[in-house]
């Protein structure tokens, strides 16, 4: 943290020391490094002279004559918040919102959802089968639960097959259940978004899993129990 705070801190002295800035940075030496690969976005930060650039689930700062490049977080010290996850939650949260939930899995509460989360989930995976043991007790507290596959070890894995037996079982629900305790799923072959979603999940910075994306885009690594996951999203709704 101090170093990210340290590398924020020589780009917000150094980078207003530099000529007028053009209407876009040069991105020649940037391109060079990147090869064939395209930034997603480059936009001008707070800081005069220096850019955001969007690399899929990563984001660089450039300086406006593409020479330096900045790996770290961007903190506003007056504001205490972080530029940079603050940009990655909002990405997230367009991200799946472009996904409908006919594409998920999805478990939701008998009453209206207080909160909805997305997980990417493996169906092999250890505490991804000890979260969907609480799936009840998620519900319970209001929290709908929204599956999206990420077999861990790949595309064309065990674990791949496993999801796609899943998405193209007539009750996907049962059907997910099941294998999480690990009973077989009949294999089926059908249109099916597993590699979409996997490809998704490494886009967003998923890395392991489960991995728990808020509304708002924030990511949680790993198993969070019901009752704690509901008491943080109860008091991070209060807060907002």
């Amino acid at each position: 943290m101090l170093r990210k705070l340290f590398i924020t801190v020589l780009a917000c002295c150094a980078l207003p020391l530099l000529a007028a800035e053009p209407a876009q940075p040069d991105l020649s030496r940037l391109q060079a490094l990147l090869g064939e690969e395209k930034p997603d976005s480059v936009k001008p930060t707070v800081i005069p002279g220096l850019y955001e650039v969007m690399l899929q689930s990563k984001i660089v700062y450039l300086s406006q004559d593409g020479r330096f490049i900045i790996q770290g977080d961007l903190i506003d010290l007056k504001e205490r918040t972080n530029l940079t996850e603050a940009r990655l939650d909002t990405q997230r949260s367009k991200a799946l919102a472009a996904i409908g939930e006919n594409q998920m899995v999805v478990f939701a509460p008998a009453e209206p959802a207080k909160h909805t989360i997305t997980v990417f989930t493996d169906i092999d995976c250890g505490y991804c089968r000890k979260f969907h043991q609480e799936i009840a007790d998620y519900n319970r507290n209001g929290i709908k639960v929204r599956y999206l596959m990420y077999p861990r070890a790949g595309i064309g894995s065990d674990s791949y097959d496993k999801a796609v037996a899943v998405w193209c079982s007539p009750n996907r629900q049962e059907a997910i259940t099941r294998a999480k305790k690990g009973e077989t799923v009949e294999q089926k072959s059908c249109p099916n978004p597993v590699k979409e979603q996997y490809e998704l999940g490494q886009a967003l910075g998923v890395r392991g899993t489960p991995t728990i994306i808020l509304e708002d885009g924030q990511l949680i690594p790993g198993y969070v129990p019901a009752a704690k996951l509901a008491t943080m999203l109860d008091n991070k709704g209060a807060t907002n």
